[in-house]
């Protein structure tokens, strides 16, 4: 089985409708993929509806990728496969990194603009699919429309990154409240690309022990964003606090260069994350 747990649609930083995504899957070859927007479960309907359309088997996994801070301030995320959308405390905290989005973008926008760059709100906003949540991948699309960067990857490389003159923290639930909120919903949690350091600094082996203590699940160790030795020492790591290691695309339609399934999840390691899940079914064929 191929399985790809960690995707995006245009319901956040993606550019494909989550209808788009699961046809993407299908072609492919997947046979299981989760579907994990920033801070949403705004795909999730979308998504389901499409599998009827299909003609080879697919499992949906609907999650939402969680925006989450370290107690040194240091920007994470955690998957949260197959929660309970009705849990309120989680509901809760998602809602409020979404809604501290806008002026956060707003914030960015006006240091951008300091500096002569000819870039808006409005900009932005026109990049955005309705109920999408907010990003700067989204400013990103921007800039690329007004001709100032090629794509994407240029805006983060020059302009977006972590440790950028620009950058503007946003709302971001407690790392550790994140696991406990995700577990108490039922979910399955998930520390995404724990060793991408090109994106920013990273936690502490002894913080993930914290998170493990927490509830952890696992860690996403196969990812474009890990080198090889990143891998071998996450692996090792995962072994030593008790962890599962999944891998996944993390997979943003054009946005991105990752494809689909270019790193999966092995499917004994998926059946035992799967079957600590009780706050929402995986639906589709092979469920």
């Amino acid at each position: 089985m191929r399985i790809d747990l960690h995707t995006h649609s245009n319901s956040s930083d993606g550019t494909s409708s989550p209808t788009e995504l699961v046809h993407a899957a299908e072609a492919a070859g997947l046979d299981v993929i989760a579907l994990t927007d920033h801070d949403t479960y705004a795909g999730w309907e979308e998504a389901a509806g499409a599998l009827s359309g299909l003609s080879a088997p697919l499992a949906l996994v609907r999650g939402v990728e969680m925006s989450c801070r370290s107690h040194e301030g240091i920007s994470l995320h955690m998957l949260g496969l197959l929660v309970d959308p009705g849990h309120k405390a989680l509901s809760e905290a998602l809602e409020q990194s979404r809604d501290d989005r806008i002026p956060r973008m707003k914030a960015i926008i006006k240091k951008m603009q300091a500096e002569d760059f000819d870039i808006s709100f409005s900009d932005v906003e026109a990049q955005l699919s309705d109920g999408a949540t907010l990003g700067r991948p989204h400013l990103a699309d921007a800039l690329v429309a007004k001709g100032i960067v090629p794509d994407r990857d240029v805006a983060f490389r020059d302009f977006l990154h972590n440790d950028s003159r620009f950058y503007v923290g946003h709302f971001a639930s407690d790392a550790l409240d994140g696991v406990r909120l995700i577990k108490a919903a039922g979910g399955i949690a998930i520390f995404a690309h724990p060793g991408a350091a090109k994106r920013g600094s990273v936690v502490s082996p002894e913080f993930i022990a914290e998170l493990a203590d927490a509830g952890l699940d696992a860690l996403e160790v196969d990812h474009r964003d890990h080198d090889e030795k990143t891998r071998k020492d996450l692996g090792a790591l995962a072994v030593e606090l008790g962890l599962l290691t999944t891998g996944s695309s993390d997979f943003h339609g054009t946005g991105k260069m990752n494809e689909l399934g270019e790193n999966l999840t092995l499917p004994h390691v998926w059946e035992q994350l799967r079957s600590r899940a009780t706050g929402t079914p995986v639906i589709g064929n092979h469920s």
